[in-house]
């Protein structure tokens, strides 16, 4: 596994926009689109909606795959 940041495209406002993820959060936030049944551009605007203009658009990526990941442990099924 490597820890090297994954640059993708998004579209975002109607504007594409690269972003700098390491692979497995690549992995979750699709997994993560796939179990809501959204498009990948509609989970990241929701996360772009939602965070604070103190942090940066990958950082609360990772933030919101954490807590999802937090959630689920925390959640019996």
């Amino acid at each position: 596994m490597t820890a090297r940041p994954v640059k993708h495209s998004v579209t975002l406002h109607g504007h594409r926009t690269s972003i700098s993820l390491e692979a497995p959060f690549w992995t979750e936030l699709r997994d993560i689109a796939r179990q809501r049944a959204l498009p990948i551009n509609a989970l990241v605007a929701e996360i772009d909606a939602a965070r604070g203009m103190d942090s940066g658009l990958a950082s609360a990526i990772r933030v919101y795959v954490l807590e999802t990941l937090k959630q689920r442990l925390d959640t019996p099924e």
